[in-house]
């Protein structure tokens, strides 16, 4: 729906929100030229600096919604991009949800309108396109209740294609020459009115993003990778999809690997309490409790509120206070649980502990072998996938697939002494091995 006029738009955002937010102190100084209040904005015009220019519509009502929503079911491919904060609360914040499609670009005011509508088209049989898509699925979950069946990431892509792992406005350049406007990285998406410096940076990001996804599909299919990327996509897909239980809180804090086994079901127990207040409450977990402080609650296990003031990472203010008793009592539940961790996975311990001083010479030569494919690092193999292999772990990422191909077969065939790395005139070269020792 396109409705004449340029009015500003509507904020059905409450008022308690709006002064938090600081909305009333702003004014109506550089307010985006939207529809008014329960009706959706006009197309508005944006020109980047190199001069393309593209059309979008804002849209902040539900019969907007479901027009956008009843044209993107029958399309084969849509741009997605969202705004979103989450730095004061434990679940991302949508801002705005940005699509494009070949007739179209909309900018959907989540705060507006209720955008689970949206889940029939994540759902449907249309490729999403995005870049550097893992928190946008994030974000599309929480507030749509659903991701998308089919997904191609312009970041990963391009790492495939020498790239690296680009920011969308550096492959917006780089492919097709166009500049996009530039964005205040301390801007409050949160905070309506938006301006139309903002709208027209939001638009930017899906305006010509089916473009990049025509020129990068074209050069991966040409060199074979297509199938490669595909097979990253849908790991996207899988992990965004894995739902993260209270009980794993711990396995995610990195300096639990320095805690003694028998400190491991008091760090699970606090750690899950603290996700479980984080999720009820809306705060980040970090505002709930430092993960320094849950390590040392683990490592200390304190019974008492002294005991517990005395903590680094806590002190008398917290300890003494009404989140206190309950961190006290997940330490008890943690003291008083038969759950123990598994068992550490068996290691090829020997091979692997004899090979050690040998994997930063691999890992240089799979980074020189990324550059001459022209592949991202990461994407080839990390060093972390380089000792899973050699320490033979079935789920070792580099035993299968393309990788397995490419890096996996050449490292298993240098551990097991049929192959040598060498230096030739600069460089590693993995050759046949002589067999015939230097000294």
């Amino acid at each position: 729906m396109r409705c004449g006029g340029a009015k500003r738009p509507s904020c059905r955002v409450p008022a308690s929100l709006r002064r938090r937010r600081g909305e009333c102190r702003r004014g109506h100084q550089g307010l985006a030229r939207v529809g008014p209040a329960g009706r959706d904005g006009p197309r508005a015009g944006l020109r980047g600096r190199a001069g393309a220019v593209g059309d979008y519509r804002y849209i902040d009502s539900d019969a907007g919604l479901r027009t956008a929503v009843a044209a993107l079911r029958g399309e084969p491919r849509y741009a997605l991009d969202t705004e979103f904060h989450r730095e004061r609360t434990y679940r991302p914040e949508a801002a705005l949800i940005q699509v494009s499609w070949p007739d179209d670009l909309v900018l959907i005011d989540p705060l507006a309108v209720d955008v689970g509508p949206l889940s029939e088209v994540l759902s449907g049989n249309g490729l999403m396109v995005a870049h550097a898509a893992g928190q946008d699925l994030e974000v599309l979950e929480h507030c749509c209740g659903a991701v998308p069946e089919r997904i191609f990431d312009t970041q990963i892509a391009a790492g495939f294609l020498g790239h690296g792992t680009p920011a969308l406005s550096s492959l917006y350049e780089s492919e097709i020459g166009w500049r996009p406007p530039k964005a205040d990285r301390l801007t409050d998406w949160l905070v309506r009115p938006l301006k139309t410096s903002q709208l027209e940076y939001a638009a930017s990001d899906v305006m010509h993003l089916l473009d990049i996804h025509d020129r990068l599909s074209s050069r991966l299919q040409e060199l074979g990778r297509l199938g490669w990327a595909e097979t990253e996509f849908d790991l996207l897909l899988e992990r965004s999809r894995r739902i993260q239980r209270p009980e794993d809180a711990w396995t995610r804090l990195k300096d639990v690997r320095h805690l003694r086994r028998r400190d491991l079901p008091v760090v699970r127990s606090v750690a899950m309490w603290r996700e479980l207040r984080a999720a009820r409450v809306n705060q980040p977990v970090r505002h709930v409790l430092p993960d320094m402080a849950v390590v040392s609650i683990a490592r200390s296990a304190p019974r008492t509120v002294e005991d517990l003031a005395a903590v680094r990472g806590v002190g008398e203010g917290m300890a003494r206070g009404r989140l206190g008793p309950a961190i006290l009592k997940a330490v008890a539940d943690g003291l008083a649980s038969d759950w123990r961790p598994p068992p550490a996975p068996r290691r090829r311990s020997d091979q692997a502990e004899r090979l050690r001083p040998a994997v930063g010479l691999v890992t240089s030569w799979v980074g020189q072998l990324a550059r001459e494919r022209m592949i991202e690092p990461s994407l080839l193999a990390t060093r972390a996938d380089i000792e899973a292999l050699i320490r033979g772990d079935a789920d070792a990422r580099l035993s299968t697939g393309w990788r397995s191909d490419i890096v996996g077969e050449p490292i298993r065939r240098l551990v097991d002494g049929e192959a040598a790395l060498a230096f030739d005139d600069g460089q590693l070269v993995l050759e046949e091995r002589s067999g015939r020792p230097v000294v």
